[in-house]
């Protein structure tokens, strides 16, 4: 019979959301994707009645939902047990019916786009080479496929031009940076927007109706993203529109008249929605929003925006702001948890000195004396960004009396090119010393040194077996989920499509393998003297699973304490609800065990 706290965890596990809106044009009805029915599936909120029931079920997850532009038919990807090898389903009669539209089951497929007459789409795959993704067009009707531009490396459309006659390329220049450009379907011509000499990361293209214009988001010769136009006459002359010195601006949205901007900051992990007039260059600060994570912004009309917010205490749902009106309103409450939303925590935002002086800040859940319990939770990526989120493990964690301290060391984003690129391949070790540093400063702050856990996914998990080997006095357990045992065996069998982009961040095999060697947590098992649970799936196309099975070995050949568990039916992220109370019910026995 489950404890009372157990079947708390599975309270806060199912704890569902809504993400991921898109305004279905000419209906007054929004899609989203949620979890409540235990994979992510595609719902419907429609605006006359404020209903909200599923609009299609697919038998595995739903990854992404495409509709056309007069919105009589929809798109909808999807993988098979977590592989992230998406397909494409046609969509049409209001869910009606569902057709196969492109299926290549071994391959990755990413969306590009509807052309302008919704005769045909754009996407790329990888069928000519695991590491190749070229650009693909079909025909709805004949469903006859072509390669309009094969490339030998990572290329992705984001969408047409408005006169269907070209698409909006984005190819990948290193594991964070990207090229645009404007491709001419008939000529062949590759223009790039942007000067060609700066490396840069090039966001949320929008274009004019009349095509001859575009905006978008761009840290070019810059520290952090702003909004810049150009124009297609000219288009490696951008124009600087907005800007916020310390903080990336994360996502644009133009609305359907194309007189306003609608933005997004990233401030520090908690986002401010802004609007901009384009004629009179006005900014206006939109208010009356919960405190949180925006994003998927959406215009409804002229006048009204569609938001998915999610904060610590808010696990997702959609929002709308009605800009003539000046008012708010919650469209769904699919993260409603009437049961427990009691006991969830907002973080405080706090920072301290890593060796070298740096400030790096992180959130802090549960008392702010320090002296109970502490998990310190890793982000992975490298470069992504612990936001104001709501988690379960950490916010039932918090309520079980543990402080969770969540940090953006060095090489996380959104605090700027700098800080993200000073971790970079030889700079590695920096990351965790930061961890290190993290601990003295926390039991400075009052916290039990015989009482600190880990744990991270992905890079985080590596994070987590760097820690306990370089620096194992300071855990007293440890998690690692999905993650990197080895840089040299992670590049060798991670998939191809990722291994160059993978490569700039981390170092290469070519030049880089003696570096390896030496920070491999693999190669310093001796040292770990802390107990650790291990989590991976079977199907995991960007950490394979041999990383956690070579880790398991070589520690049961030690005979020390570690235990692994493998999902057959998830890849790198765990979906199913079933493999989500599993894996957080032993976590937090785990850390009970260990910590208390």
């Amino acid at each position: 019979m489950a404890t009372t706290s157990e079947e708390t965890l599975r309270s806060y596990l199912k704890s569902y959301r809504a993400y991921d809106p898109s305004v279905i044009p000419d209906q007054q009805a929004i899609t989203f994707l949620t979890n409540k029915t235990g994979l992510p599936q595609v719902w419907k909120w429609d605006g006359r009645t404020s209903e909200v029931q599923q609009f299609i079920e697919l038998p595995d997850r739903a990854l992404s939902v495409n509709h056309s532009p007069s919105g009589e038919k929809t798109i909808i990807g999807s993988d098979i047990n977590g592989n992230e090898k998406q397909q494409f389903y046609l969509i049409s009669e209001q869910g009606a019916m569902v057709e196969e539209l492109v299926i290549s089951k071994e391959h990755f497929h990413h969306f590009g786009g509807w052309s302008p007459d919704e005769t045909k789409i754009a996407f790329s795959s990888n069928r000519r080479h695991p590491g190749y993704f070229d650009v693909y067009i079909m025909d709805i009707a004949t469903k006859k496929e072509e390669v309009v531009y094969p490339y030998d490396g990572n290329c992705n459309p984001i969408c047409w031009t408005k006169d269907g006659k070209g698409l909006i390329l984005s190819i990948a220049d290193t594991n964070i940076d990207n090229s645009l450009y404007i491709f001419d379907l008939e000529t062949k011509a590759m223009t790039k927007i942007g000067k060609g000499s700066i490396s840069a990361r090039y966001h949320s293209i929008q274009l004019t109706k009349d095509g001859k214009k575009g905006y978008l988001v761009t840290d070019a010769g810059r520290d952090t993203l702003a909004i810049h136009s150009f124009t297609f006459d000219n288009p490696a002359e951008l124009e600087q529109l907005s800007q916020i010195e310390k903080w990336d601006i994360e996502e644009i949205k133009l609305s359907s008249d194309e007189k306003l901007l609608a933005y997004t900051i990233n401030e520090g992990g908690i986002s401010r929605l802004q609007i901009y007039h384009l004629k009179d260059k006005a900014i206006f600060e939109v208010t009356g929003l919960p405190s949180g994570v925006y994003n998927s912004l959406s215009w409804m009309d002229d006048a009204e925006l569609v938001i998915e917010i999610k904060s610590a205490i808010l696990p997702g749902d959609l929002w709308s702001a009605d800009l003539k009106e000046k008012n708010t309103k919650r469209l769904t409450y699919v993260g409603e948890n009437k049961d427990i939303h009691h006991l969830w925590t907002e973080p405080e935002l706090c920072h301290y000195s890593s060796f070298d002086g740096l400030e790096v800040p992180y959130f802090l859940y549960g008392k702010k004396d320090y002296a109970q319990p502490v998990m310190i939770y890793v982000h992975g990526g490298p470069e992504s960004q612990i936001r104001n989120e709501y988690n379960p493990v950490i916010q039932f964690l918090a309520a079980q009396g543990y402080a969770v301290v969540a940090p953006n060391v060095r090489g996380s984003m959104g605090y700027g090119r700098k800080y993200v690129q000073l971790d970079d391949v030889r700079k590695r070790m920096d990351a965790v010393a930061d961890l290190k540093w993290l601990v003295e400063d926390l039991v400075r702050r009052g916290a039990d040194p015989e009482k600190i856990g880990i744990m991270g996914r992905s890079y985080g998990g590596f994070m987590v077996l760097a820690a306990i080997t370089h620096y194992p006095e300071l855990w007293a357990a440890a998690v690692d989920i999905v993650g990197i045992s080895h840089f040299k065996t992670f590049l060798e069998n991670t998939g191809p499509w990722r291994r160059r982009l993978r490569e700039k961040e981390y170092g290469s095999l070519k030049e880089d393998v003696d570096f390896f060697e030496e920070i491999a947590p693999l190669n310093h098992t001796d040292k770990i003297i802390s107990p650790l649970l291990i989590f991976h799936g079977r199907n995991d196309t960007r950490v394979p699973v041999s990383e956690a099975e070579q880790l398991n070995r070589d520690l049961e050949n030690q005979g020390k304490e570690v235990e692994l568990i493998v999902f057959e039916d998830e890849g790198h992220q765990t979906e199913n609800i079933k493999n989500q109370i599993e894996m957080n019910t032993k976590i937090v026995a785990f850390m009970k065990k260990h910590l208390q």
